[in-house]
């Protein structure tokens, strides 16, 4: 029998197609083949957006999902206690409870039971119980419970963004050193990150030779991509000379616009062309014409160029 060309060409995909090795566009953090692609289908608790009516939605995805280093404080109902939610905690713990008894509570924690609001707010229940000093996990499917919605209140995320990850230091006795190495090697991986001044969830970030916006919205998805759609027909979505929107990504419910910057550009001559954008979109938004020619063209562009997040 002859073995199969190495070089045959895959069959095309149909429109709207995903991958078995691609991101599950649902959101959940799981390969397709693992979620909506496999024989049983999505996991019993997936939400199809799981940090929806939650103080700062979009800027926890973005903590979530992109940035590197940061932390925000979250408003416990009918408690006190201090809870800081922290993009990354050291080992990728999914919990800490700190010696004087405040609860940091990591966020880049795949857990793998389909809702990660209901995941986080079982961690932080079981943190809640646990003494000052204990590393808290998350071993086995917390079954019903509590989501991260009802266990918290208040207004908006005021996010910290973090050069590295030295807020993990805070208090750590580290007598040989080898904190300071890990803590080295934790700060090597973290690209340079702003959040911009004046809206909500918009990042810029340097990767390498590379400079980006990222910006999650909180907008229906199809509503979005309509008002996109039309801003791109327009010539409308730019934000700086040389600049370009080139894509979005799905994350939890919500899109994800991405722009590609000119190297060098930095985050402060962004944070007036995105206030400014801003405002477009919200009166695009409440544009309820169809699409006429062009914009549905710039719609089927926009829709078909899904990034991968990092």
């Amino acid at each position: 029998m002859k073995a199969r060309s190495a070089n045959h060409e895959a069959a095309p995909r149909a429109e709207g197609e995903v991958g078995p090795r691609e991101p599950c566009p649902c959101g959940s953090g799981r390969r397709y083949k693992a979620c909506h692609g496999s024989p049983g289908g999505a996991p019993v608790a997936w939400s199809p957006r799981p940090f929806a009516a939650l103080p700062g939605e979009c800027d926890l995805i973005a903590m979530r999902e992109f940035v590197p280093s940061a932390t925000a404080s979250l408003q416990l109902k009918g408690s006190d206690r201090e809870v800081l939610l922290c993009t990354l905690l050291p080992g990728a713990s999914p919990a800490m409870v700190r010696e004087d008894g405040a609860i940091w509570l990591g966020l880049q924690v795949q857990h793998a039971y389909g809702d990660p609001s209901r995941d986080l707010g079982a961690v932080l229940e079981a943190a809640l119980t646990a003494e000052p000093g204990t590393v808290v996990g998350l071993p086995d499917d917390p079954g019903d419970g509590p989501r991260l919605q009802d266990l918290v209140e208040g207004a908006d995320l005021e996010v910290t963004v973090h050069d590295g990850f030295g807020f993990w230091a805070d208090g750590v006795d580290d007598p040989d050193g080898s904190f300071a190495a890990a803590l080295e090697q934790a700060d090597a991986t973290a690209a340079p990150t702003t959040r911009l001044e004046g809206v909500a969830a918009a990042y810029w970030t340097s990767l390498g030779e590379r400079e980006f916006l990222r910006w999650v919205r909180p907008e229906d998805e199809d509503s979005l991509l309509d008002a996109l759609a039309r801003l791109h027909a327009a010539h409308e979505d730019h934000l700086v000379e040389g600049g370009r929107l080139i894509g979005m990504f799905r994350a939890h419910g919500v899109l994800a616009p991405v722009w590609d910057l000119p190297a060098g550009t930095g985050p402060e001559p962004l944070t007036g062309p995105v206030a400014d954008l801003d405002r477009r979109l919200a009166e695009t938004l409440a544009d309820a014409r169809p699409l006429h020619t062009a914009e549905r063209a710039a719609r089927s562009g926009l829709t078909s160029r899904q990034l991968t997040i990092r």
